[in-house]
This record gives structure tokens, sequence and C-alpha cells, in this order.
């Protein structure tokens, strides 16, 4: 397993102490989940990599996209 230090707030520390108290795990770990957290709502690294993969007119931007999509539909009455 390894080891990070890392250095908080006086303000950032009170606010993690505060969260850890009572949940009967230790600081480290409520770190450690919320990284996890955090880092998981980021896109995947097979996602990144797509970013740029698509040369321009490989699809079809917002105009065309409109013009083939037919008619809308009636929007109703409030």
């Amino acid at each position: 397993m390894g080891q990070i230090t890392i250095y908080l707030d006086d303000e950032t520390e009170k606010l993690v102490r505060r969260h850890v108290k009572g949940t009967r795990i230790s600081t480290s770990k409520w770190i450690a989940d919320a990284v996890k957290t955090r880092a998981r709502s980021e896109w995947p690294a097979d996602i990144l990599s797509l970013f740029g993969s698509w040369k321009d007119g490989d699809f079809p931007n917002a105009v065309e996209l409109r013009t083939i999509s037919g008619s809308d539909v009636p929007r109703e009455e409030l």
C-alpha cells in the first residue's frame, strides 16, 4: 500500500475531522474514499483517449441534424 503525505489548511483539516468523527473509519480511509469518489466522477482514460479521434465532417453538425430529423411535435399549451 502506498503512502502519501498531504498538507491541509486549518479549515480543510477541521472539515475532514468533522466528517470523520463518529464514522468509525480512520481519517486516512475517509480521505482515500473521497479521492476515489472524485476520481471516479471524472471521465475514464479509455473515454478520454477518444477525444479528437473524429475528424471534422465525420459527424453531422447541429444544423445538419436539425434538417434530417423531421418536424417537431406540436407543443402542449400551458
